[in-house]
């Protein structure tokens, strides 16, 4: 089936997903998507542009200043998704893994060490201690702090959802072959694990610091841009670490908006596998664009509304997609505990009878014999003929 968001809904609308229902999915993945991967890229050109004023590379943080940082990031992003994803989308992300793992590294060996192990170890149990209470957690009891609610885990929740579609079709192309136990691991364990690690080294570090040095941090708590260059401003080093950093966050937003164009065209194209390179050039310089008129217009306040608005309607979309997979496993778990051979299917009745020719199994050399006599060796006679007619021809 295509690789598409519309396929997931197989189990339940069987072909109906070539018509106008699975346009429909794939439009909303698709503006989902769109506002998702635009709201990062502004996101990320505010930090950017700060970092940089921060280090003394740019003078201010205008709006012309963040039109150059998008169009530099842009261009770069539409270069590596034409080069394809086994070249430069899969180099830039190992190019950047490894410098955030070795920034994380510098920050756990020169910070509070025995503090912030020790916390990995509290942090992870008092999660799964609380996990409830925290998925629950609406704070309808507690006005004072709502509006923190909203605007910081209402505000995630709809920004992780805008990503998942071109983040689960991105991961599904790069997972083609792999059993559902190595996906789990790869996707959801293993990214768990260095998320918790990630957030401890540099969360707890930013507590310790602040804590040990009269409020060092929550003094610019306003000023969010720039808390992260104070915060390495803490340690040694700090111009090179920052300069890192800057490294750090502008290729990630590079290999996000790098694999997004690539899952936009895929989407839009239905999947078609040679789609033309201008596709790719259209959706980042329209990404650029929008999230240049959103910053203009309202700043990240623009950017926040328009992630809520396309993330909602897909939610609903997400949990159709759960049913789905539960249908799609049952059906696949019942399709093998039957036995049938790897080249039947138990999707549709269409095509049985030359299902039923391709199900027989040729178990004895007689058979294969039989099989040889009467398939192979006909189609190669046949292919025989069409070479020596197409080299008559060339006389």
């Amino acid at each position: 089936m295509p690789l598409s968001l519309r396929s997931c809904f197989y189990p339940v609308l069987k072909n109906r997903i070539k018509g106008a229902a699975g346009d429909a999915i794939d439009t909303f993945a698709l503006c989902s998507t769109f506002f998702g991967i635009t709201t990062t890229l502004g996101f990320g050109v505010v930090q950017l542009n700060a970092g940089l004023v921060e280090v003394g590379i740019l003078k201010d943080t205008g709006f012309w200043y963040q039109a150059v940082i998008v169009l530099v990031i842009m261009l770069i992003s539409v270069l590596s998704a034409t080069s394809g994803v086994n070249k430069g989308v899969k180099y830039l992300s190992q190019l950047n893994i490894v410098a955030a793992i070795t920034l994380m590294i510098f920050i756990l060996i020169l910070g509070p060490t025995v503090f912030l192990l020790g916390s990995f170890s509290e942090g992870i149990g008092n999660y799964l201690m609380q996990f409830f209470n925290l998925t629950f957690n609406t704070h309808a009891y507690e006005e004072n702090t709502q509006s923190w609610f909203f605007n910081w885990t209402i505000l995630y929740w709809a920004w992780w959802i805008s990503w998942s579609p071109y983040v689960g079709l991105f991961i599904a192309r790069i997972s083609r072959g792999r059993t559902i136990r190595e996906f789990i691991g790869a996707v959801l364990i293993i990214p768990t694990f260095f998320n918790l690690l990630w957030m401890t080294v540099f969360g707890n570090s930013a507590t310790w610091l602040d804590r040990t040095r009269n409020g060092v941090l929550s003094n610019i708590a306003g000023d969010t841009d720039k808390l992260l260059f104070e915060f390495l401003g803490q340690f040694p080093i700090s111009s090179i670490t920052s300069f890192l950093a800057i490294f750090i966050i502008f290729i990630f937003f590079i290999t996000s908006a790098d694999s997004g164009i690539f899952v936009m065209d895929n989407i839009a194209s239905n999947n078609a596998k040679n789609s033309p390179k201008w596709q790719l050039v259209f959706w980042g310089i329209l990404l650029g664009l929008l999230s240049l008129v959103l910053l203009n217009a309202g700043g990240l306040q623009s950017l926040q509304t328009m992630t809520l608005i396309t993330a909602l309607p897909f939610s609903l979309i997400m949990c159709m997609f759960c049913y789905c997979l539960i249908i799609g496993l049952r059906i696949d778990y019942s399709y093998y505990k039957k036995g049938y051979s790897p080249a039947a299917t138990n999707w549709s009745g269409e095509f049985w009878k030359e299902r039923l020719n391709h199900i027989l199994s040729y178990k004895n050399k007689d058979a294969v014999n039989d099989f040889i006599a009467g398939k192979v060796k006909p189609a190669l006679e046949e292919l025989a003929a069409a070479f020596q007619e197409k080299k008559s021809a060339h006389r």
